[in-house]
């Protein structure tokens, strides 16, 4: 329950709608139809200092474009979920899984170059041996 009450009590602020000082305005708005704001994404203000203006930009285009139907609120991830791919960091990882499942040499189980390798089928074998 202390995570509740920790996230309920953070201060939370609209990144759609910055003051000029480089301060956040608090999350929220009046009405949608009296109110000259924007559909409001927010976000504790811890969250929102650390985010970049490009993160904060997408975060609230995707809000935006989401829309708001049926009146209730729609919720929006505020950080897009990438393919490891798409960012080049998993392209060695694949490359590495793909070898060790490829792998037919001799080594029962051990290390080639710091990869880990072994045979299965040496291993089946030699099971009741080792």
């Amino acid at each position: 329950m202390g995570d509740l009450k920790k996230w309920v009590n953070e201060k939370w602020v609209d990144i759609g709608a910055p003051k000029k000082n480089g301060k956040y305005q608090p999350c929220g708005r009046k009405s949608a139809s009296s109110s000259k704001r924007k559909y409001p994404k927010c976000v504790p203000l811890a969250k929102a200092t650390r985010m970049t203006s490009s993160q904060k930009v997408s975060a609230v285009s995707r809000k935006r474009a989401a829309g708001n139907p049926g009146g209730k609120p729609t919720n929006v991830s505020t950080f897009t979920k990438r393919d490891k791919k798409a960012k080049g960091g998993s392209v060695g990882n694949s490359m590495i899984k793909q070898a060790q499942r490829d792998y037919k040499g001799s080594y029962i189980s051990g290390s080639l170059g710091g990869v880990k390798v072994g045979n299965p089928s040496l291993k089946k074998y030699y099971k009741g041996m080792l």
